[in-house]
């Protein structure tokens, strides 16, 4: 028989966790296995943006979306990451004996979609960690750290929502307590940017590595690195170009794509730089995605 889940004392209450957009500030592409996954350094931080997810109960299993970029995944409700997410975390979770009861969830689509800042690793991410409150099984001693992997290279990051190292095919995170708070400017063409398209594409899959991360001077320093899929996503899509050099006309001290696209960043010295700089850009491109935002630091003081 199995637990009970110690469901919410007032099940009318909704718990919401929130998914924040991963912006990854440099990625090297540094080999690549037999399997055909590609191995990654990554430099990965997390904005204060995103989308969010609503978990409540329900006699059964419902989903729904909403938001300003849900009609992109409106017709295929069935296949989301974060159905996927509750239903292997509830197959984890019976076969210890603990009861996953039926639930309503509900994805506030904030991110534009397949855009490089792990909108759709983010929500699946968000969904473990929601899904186990919601349950009230936290404390289960559910090692997440597989199921995360196996619903995509970027949700073990995602999951642990602090600024990283990432290397292997996503599953090695290294944190990075030293990294500030930083102050972005996001933008998106709106154009769809196939991930395995932009690897086909990759001419050179042994790339020198990023090393050593962490200093002071963190501008500079990523500003030596780079992201190795920027040049075959140029090409399958001249908008990122367009992006990026919009971006960093307005003053940024460093643009790059996230990612493999079509999401671009520009860091700027302040948030009111960047989002005088969103104003201006959204105004020249208005059928264009541009949000400013700052994103978390490396530890909390």
């Amino acid at each position: 028989m199995l637990a009970s889940p110690g469901l919410q004392d007032d099940p009318t209450v909704e718990i919401v966790e929130f998914a924040p957009a991963k912006i990854n500030l440099a990625l090297h592409v540094v080999g690549q296995r037999p399997d055909g996954y590609h191995l990654l350094e990554s430099v990965v931080t997390f904005a204060n943006i995103g989308d969010s997810v609503s978990f409540a109960a329900s006699e059964e299993d419902r989903f729904s979306v909403s938001g300003p970029f849900s009609a992109a995944l409106a017709g295929d409700l069935d296949n989301n990451l974060v159905v996927e997410a509750r239903n292997r975390l509830r197959q984890k979770l019976s076969a210890e004996g603990l009861a996953a009861p039926p639930v309503a969830i509900h994805l506030e689509k904030h991110l534009p979609v397949a855009s490089g800042i792990g909108g759709g690793s983010a929500d699946a991410a968000a969904s473990l960690r929601g899904l186990l409150r919601y349950w009230r099984l936290e404390k289960a001693g559910i090692d997440l750290a597989e199921l995360a992997l196996s619903l995509g290279a970027d949700v073990p990051m995602c999951l642990a929502g602090r600024p990283a190292l990432v290397g292997g095919v996503g599953e090695k995170l290294q944190p990075l307590p030293d990294l500030p708070s930083l102050a972005l400017l996001l933008g998106n063409p709106l154009v769809a940017v196939s991930t395995p398209a932009v690897f086909s594409r990759l001419r050179n899959k042994q790339n020198p590595p990023i090393r050593t991360i962490g200093n002071s001077d963190w501008i500079g320093r990523l500003c030596q690195l780079r992201n190795d899929l920027e040049t075959p996503a140029r090409e399958l899509a001249k908008e990122i170009g367009d992006v990026c050099d919009l971006i960093a006309s307005q003053g940024a001290s460093l643009t790059r794509m996230s990612g493999s696209g079509a999401t671009c960043f520009g860091i700027f010295a302040s948030l009111a730089q960047a989002e005088q700089a969103a104003e201006r850009l959204h105004a020249l491109k208005p059928e264009w995605y541009f949000r400013a935002t700052t994103t978390i630091a490396g530890s909390v003081a």
